[in-house]
């Protein structure tokens, strides 16, 4: 039981950002959604054929505690931006920034993390099942957020949903979002509420929530955070030098084809050959058990890949070297994403052997690919025989070496030659010259042999 002093210091500190009865404080920008105060509490209804509408303070915060109740309809999407702004120098005005989600659908991300009107989804819940149980489709929600310097942390309904680590922007104005809906939509009055709205901005560090088991994901560049290094993450490329990396097929790093500036590793373009310029590079380290992490921007049309349990010494002469690959392609342009088998060369593939397909969110038929010119996240994970592909933090290629079907998959692939392709112990990772423009940064590793032996 609290006592009559600890609830009185708990209510302490906090600023309502609602008077209870008027929209005073606020402005509404984007769409035509209309919005209306009702009882203490702000509705905001759809309106279909216009964009995405907001809501937002007139001031701005930057370091903040945010606490509010939310009810949406099952068919609506939407959020609460902080940390944003609408510039006329940015896009033509369009609202861009942080978005803690409200998705009244299936999918169940409410609590991840989505930049609006830029990089798109930082951070979904695909990896966090506890959160995406935690919201309760079509009844009042209570969510909270933490924004402290380049941390941002939330909860839904009191359960860990987010952790995320980001620099881009570090003050805005706070916006309670209505999502476009369609033109053909027939259901009236779709709606979404929010109550109890208030906010803190003195003496966080008192009230901050103590470290927990949402997973912390970070876009800091080349840099690993505190959390990270205690988790035993190294990075595999400074970001500066070619240390830790040398030719698949030399004993120095490439002197052409590559190149390491303003912290990117670009791989450059030379007419499309295969490792016909510089040629594919490696890590001087080999690895068995791991999790493999790094962002990568492709060029229109680009073919590259990342291998791992690599054989540098399998092919000589001329092309790439052999080993697994999660597939690096432009879908869209290049014309291997129509070769192999049932879309088996397309981007996040095990290529040639097994199609990248969304299996964290098997109602949806698509993965989720930012286009050329965008990062995008890679992760391989390796635990024994069991592998993993995650692009951009979802689930796209699941399987084990060496069974019976990994096997049959292997017979009937271009890798059919070389005996035990995929199951050798260990290796090193590869990044592909395909004689595209690619680029490379924030390339760690958690070698989980090494912790082991800890």
């Amino acid at each position: 039981m609290c006592s009559m002093a600890e609830q009185k210091e708990a209510t302490l500190g906090w600023k309502n950002l609602f008077d209870g009865t008027t929209l005073k404080g606020w402005h509404r920008i984007g769409g035509a959604a209309r919005y209306h105060v009702e009882k203490g509490v702000v509705v905001g209804t759809a309106v279909p054929g216009t964009q995405n509408s907001f809501l937002a303070t007139k001031q701005h915060y930057g370091d903040f505690i945010l606490e509010f109740e939310t009810q949406i309809h099952p068919l609506l999407n939407s959020g609460v931006q902080f940390r944003s702004h609408s510039r006329d120098d940015f896009n033509n005005g369009r609202v861009h920034g942080y978005q803690i989600e409200i998705d009244g659908s299936s999918r169940s991300w409410s609590g991840g993390i989505y930049e609006e009107g830029r990089r798109g989804w930082l951070y979904n819940l695909n990896r966090n099942p506890q959160a995406r149980q935690a919201f309760r489709p079509s009844e009042w929600n209570h969510m909270r957020i933490e924004a402290v310097g380049t941390s941002i942390r939330t909860w839904v309904n009191g359960i860990p949903a987010a952790h995320l680590i980001d620099e881009v922007a570090s003050e805005g104005y706070i916006a309670l979002q209505v999502h476009s809906i369609a033109d053909d939509v027939t259901e009236k009055n779709l709606q979404v509420r929010w109550r109890n709205v208030r906010i803190r901005t003195d003496n966080l560090s008192t009230f901050l929530t103590p470290e927990d088991e949402a997973e912390q994901i970070s876009f800091l560049n080349n840099r690993l955070t505190r959390r990270q290094l205690n988790e035993g993450w190294e990075l595999l490329w400074d970001g500066k030098t070619t240390a830790g990396w040398k030719g698949a097929k030399f004993s120095n790093f490439p002197e052409k084809g590559w190149d390491l500036s303003d912290g990117v590793l670009s791989v450059l373009s030379s007419g499309g050959g295969e490792a016909r310029n510089g040629g594919d590079i490696i890590t001087t380290q080999e690895f068995s058990n791991f999790e493999l992490e790094l962002d990568f921007k492709f060029s229109a049309g680009a073919n590259s890949g990342i291998k791992y349990f690599v054989d540098p010494n399998l092919l000589k002469g001329e092309g790439s070297a052999i080993g697994l690959e999660f597939q690096i392609l432009d879908d869209e342009l290049h014309p291997d994403a129509k070769r192999g088998v049932s879309g088996n060369r397309t981007l996040g593939s095990l290529y040639d052997l097994i199609t990248a397909t969304n299996l964290s969110v098997p109602a949806s038929a698509e993965k989720p690919i930012k286009g050329p010119g965008h990062w995008n996240r890679a992760r391989i994970v390796v635990r024994g025989d069991h592998v993993e592909h995650w692009l951009n933090n979802t689930l796209v290629v699941n399987y084990r070496r060496g069974t019976q079907i990994f096997r049959a998959l292997v017979a009937y692939s271009k890798y059919a030659k070389w005996k035990n392709f995929g199951e050798w112990e260990k290796g090193p990772i590869l990044l592909q010259d395909h004689g595209d423009l690619v680029s490379f940064r924030s390339i760690k590793i958690k070698d989980f042999d090494k912790l082991r032996t800890q």
